[in-house]
């Protein structure tokens, strides 16, 4: 792997005779989505905020690209910390002044540029984000999904190489959550820069995450990808993991992916030799053409409805199923071979084209409140597979196979 673009070695940070971080040691890597994730309290602002240089540890070292912050001298240090920026938890808009000067503030305070330059970044930033009507609004006078987008237009107003986000989902509910987060994610994929965020609720950081760090009791206990996380075996996640097993429920009422794992190991000890199941993948397609607050509320309502169908179907006929990816759906069923699957499904297309008219469309218009827009295709494919512990090939393979089985649109101008 790639040298770290921050590394943390052996951090202490005490405040008084408290010890908050206790050798803290951490890799945060270039382009990549990386969650810190904890309990409330646990420490995960703290460390943050010695990412940022507002607070110095009391032992151990902190490097940016190789090089230790202590070793830089004051210009370069601040010109290395001047590449981050910072989304605030409660986005920390200023009421008293519109949307075009809250996004242009970061310039106007920390740059010497001409307001022709401070001008043609902001509108630059402005327009990236869809925000054109709101520029002479106040904060109060846009809905909260705009909100969250003015502050990130003013996080990325810098151009930052790298930008920090404090419990962006707190207080939320989920659908909100998930819109939040694939916010998040399409504009970091969209600028390129790396995101760093923080969490005590563990929202749906599986379907975002590159990488996740998980601080327990002063220290990091893990790191690494969402995937390996699911095999940790730590009494960190008997506490934390828990809760996104919680919110997987909440959200799509579907199997946590540990459950769904344990379902699959249970049929498994009851099937003899020679016997088989088959893999249903269900994917939303067209997730990357949303631009706007409101439709990444209308896509994670759509996902949520969309689990609940799949579930309604497929569990009254002994199947189980579980959210594997952002849009990606995942069915097992255990006692069906291909040609009963393929009727099952042609069964699911149907019946779903009609419910959809008007429960995934209908879910899009309430939530598409900014004249949203939202066109999804809903794919799916068919696989089988033979008792065997991992899989994975399965799913690859119904991934292959799958083809388009309905298309929803959600408009909010429509009645």
């Amino acid at each position: 792997m790639d040298e770290p673009l921050i590394e943390f070695r052996d951090v202490t940070k005490r405040f008084d005779s408290r010890t908050v971080l206790d050798r803290i040691n951490l890799k945060i890597y270039e382009g990549q989505v990386t969650t810190i994730i904890g309990l409330s309290g646990s420490g995960k602002s703290v460390l943050l905020k010695h990412i940022i240089g507002l607070i110095r540890p009391d032992e151990g070292t902190i490097l940016f690209q190789g090089k230790p912050l202590h070793d830089m001298d004051e210009k370069e240090r601040a010109s290395r910390l001047s590449r981050i920026s910072y989304m605030f938890q409660d986005n920390a808009l200023f009421d008293s002044i519109n949307v075009y000067d809250n996004i242009a503030l970061p310039l106007r305070e920390t740059t010497r540029l001409d307001k022709n330059e401070i001008d043609r970044r902001v509108m630059a930033r402005i327009e990236q984000t869809e925000l054109e009507d709101a520029i002479h609004k106040y904060p109060s006078e846009i809905s909260g999904g705009m909100q969250k987008r003015v502050a990130l237009a003013r996080a990325l107003v810098t151009d930052p190489r790298i930008v920090l986000f404090d419990e962006p989902t707190s207080g939320q509910d989920p659908v909100r959550k998930n819109a939040i987060l694939g916010m998040i994610a399409q504009y970091q994929r969209k600028f390129g820069f790396t995101a760093i965020m923080v969490s005590h609720e563990i929202p749906d950081v599986y379907f975002i995450s590159n990488r996740i760090l998980a601080l327990y009791e002063k220290s990091i206990v893990f790191q690494g990808s969402p995937e390996e996380l699911e095999d940790f075996d730590h009494p960190f996640k008997e506490e934390v993991i828990r809760s996104l097993e919680g919110l997987q429920v909440e959200l799509t009422g579907l199997y946590s992916r540990r459950q769904f794992k344990v379902m699959h190991y249970a049929q498994l000890a009851q099937k003899g030799r020679g016997t088989t199941f088959c893999i249903v993948l269900f994917s939303l397609v067209g997730l990357d053409a949303i631009r706007t607050g409101s439709e990444y509320e209308a896509v994670q309502e759509i996902i949520r409805n969309l689990g609940l169908y799949i579930d309604r179907h497929f569990g009254a006929i002994g199947g189980f199923s579980t959210r594997l990816e952002q849009s990606e759906f995942v069915t097992a069923l255990p006692y069906s071979d291909l040609a009963e699957t393929k009727s099952i499904l042609e069964n699911f297309a149907r019946e779903f084209q009609e419910w959809s008219v008007t429960g995934l469309r209908a879910a899009g218009r309430e939530q598409a409140r900014e004249n949203g827009c939202v066109e999804l295709a809903v794919l799916a494919g068919i696989a089988l597979g033979e008792p065997v512990a991992d899989i994975t090939p399965v799913v690859n393979e119904a991934k292959n196979r799958q083809i388009e089985i309905a298309r929803v649109r959600c408009d909010s101008r429509r009645s």
